[in-house]
């Protein structure tokens, strides 16, 4: 059987390299949290991505996207849920990944470790080494869909100026008009 034949510039379109990834700060709802602050680097496709801004680095899509994490240490994501699977796997450093309604439950990943998370399981991680580290997350879906927050969270998160727009997207109250919809706490 032959290869499909493939341009060399067609593959560049398909490299991403991390040294020209440009991050977002504001990714999602929660970022301004101080115990949230990360960064996230679009690699395959717009992941759940709530900052429309957010360049992507691959844009062929089929089948699964890919996400890079950045966070420093005792950072990273409060707890939510999507609609599809999610895999993190830990680049560089110590994650612990929590799950459960109130983050109750508890897995510590070392260096190259990964873990699988079913859908609709409400799940959160944080760095849990002692220096800046990066996981990577992926979605099992060409369509990756959007975040479900926990509502805690949400209300915390309105507190800094970051709220939802109907489609999932962020809006930056403090940065723009008053007159923002209120977010989601459940997939309209």
């Amino acid at each position: 059987m032959k290869s499909k034949p493939i341009s060399k510039q067609d593959m560049l379109a398909r490299t991403a390299r991390f040294k020209q990834l440009l991050p977002s700060t504001e990714a999602f709802v929660d970022t301004r949290l101080p115990e949230y602050r990360r960064e996230i680097f679009n690699v395959i496709g717009e992941g759940v991505t709530e900052d429309a801004d957010l360049g992507v680095a691959i844009s062929a899509v089929e089948g699964f996207n890919v996400t890079y994490i950045g966070a420093g240490p005792g950072k990273g994501a409060a707890l939510h849920s999507h609609d599809t699977v999610e895999v993190f796997f830990a680049m560089t450093g110590r994650w612990a990944l929590y799950w459960g309604d109130d983050g109750e439950q508890e897995i510590e990943m070392d260096t190259l470790d990964m873990i699988s998370v079913p859908a609709g399981v409400m799940r959160g991680f944080r760095n849990i080494g002692e220096s800046h580290a990066y996981m990577m997350a992926i979605h099992g879906a060409t369509d990756a869909g959007r975040v479900t927050w926990s509502p805690k969270i949400l209300k915390r998160a309105v507190e800094t100026g970051l709220v939802l727009d109907a489609e999932g997207y962020l809006i930056r109250q403090d940065a723009e008009s008053e007159a923002g919809i209120p977010p989601r706490t459940d997939k309209d």
